[in-house]
């Protein structure tokens, strides 16, 4: 499988905070990556990895192919970035905006970010500091889209826009990525959203990797085991947190539950939710 960008052993610290240790993700090419964690798991640590905004204290990142330690700028001209907050000069307007941000991307498309800021629905001579929130979201999407990326990130764009706002930007994200091809690494705690762009996840708990692999895939390896006096302790199983446990599918199949035990199957949410809270399984 070919993948835009891999990270494997990775571990950062700042100071004597732990931000990440063992993280492994592999985004393939072409797809909509959901990258699940709770605030302050790591996910924007790993943003910043590959942006190049600070580098790993051990690990290998690789980018399109190509192994780095520190992102060179041929490679930034490559990635898209889109924050949970733009800040953009105050004073410019749209437009001003995309001649200057145009400047530092070979691949830049002034006609494509014109069809974007109609498309989107943003005001082109309103200065940056009167645009509301979601208007400045959009503005990032379109800015960032605008360079040809093959890889775009982004960092919980959504947060803090309303259901319809939040609902409108996922759906042009799901368009233009369509349309251009591009590689997305969609980093939220927000599990509604990520289930309705992406495909494949990876989840991160404490700056460590969960799970990576598709949807479908790990509702086939997470269940409930309703109905359990104590433990399950067979083999091939993992306890992710209280009756939730993890296996392959083959495992599943060949278990023998004890008397009035029974499997049921969880939502995206329920997973999340047992992965990212497994403080009750680790100090027991």
């Amino acid at each position: 499988m070919n993948c835009s960008l891999r990270l494997e052993h990775i571990t950062h610290r700042f100071g004597k905070v732990l931000a990440l240790d063992g993280l492994d993700l592999a985004v393939p090419e072409g797809e909509i990556y959901g990258f699940l964690g709770r605030n302050g798991a790591g996910k924007t640590t790993t943003l910043r990895l590959l942006m190049g905004l600070i580098a790993p204290d051990a690990g290998r990142i690789e980018l399109f192919g190509e192994e780095v330690r520190s992102v060179p700028v041929r490679l930034k001209q490559r990635i898209g970035f889109v924050p949970q907050e733009p800040h953009f000069y105050p004073w410019m307007t749209a437009r001003q905006l995309g001649r200057f941000v145009g400047g530092f991307y070979p691949h830049w498309d002034d006609a494509g970010f014109e069809r974007l800021l109609r498309r989107l629905d943003i005001p082109t001579d309103r200065k940056a500091s009167a645009m509301s929130g979601g208007t400045r979201t959009k503005l990032a999407l379109a800015l960032a889209f605008a360079t040809r990326p093959e890889l775009l990130l982004l960092d919980e764009p959504t947060t803090g826009l309303d259901p319809v706002a939040r609902r409108e930007f996922n759906d042009q994200l799901i368009e233009l990525q369509r349309e251009q091809g591009t590689t997305v690494m969609f980093s939220s705690h927000l599990v509604g959203e990520v289930e309705q762009v992406a495909g494949r996840v990876g989840i991160i708990q404490a700056g460590a990797t969960r799970f990576e692999g598709t949807i479908a895939g790990l509702r086939a390896q997470v269940r409930r085991i309703a109905g359990l006096d104590q433990p399950f302790g067979h083999p091939g199983f993992e306890q992710v947190r209280g009756d939730v446990y993890r296996a392959d599918a083959g495992a599943w199949d060949a278990a023998g539950l004890p008397p009035g035990a029974r499997v049921e199957a969880l939502g995206l949410e329920e997973i999340f939710l047992a992965f990212a809270r497994t403080d009750e399984v680790q100090s027991a």
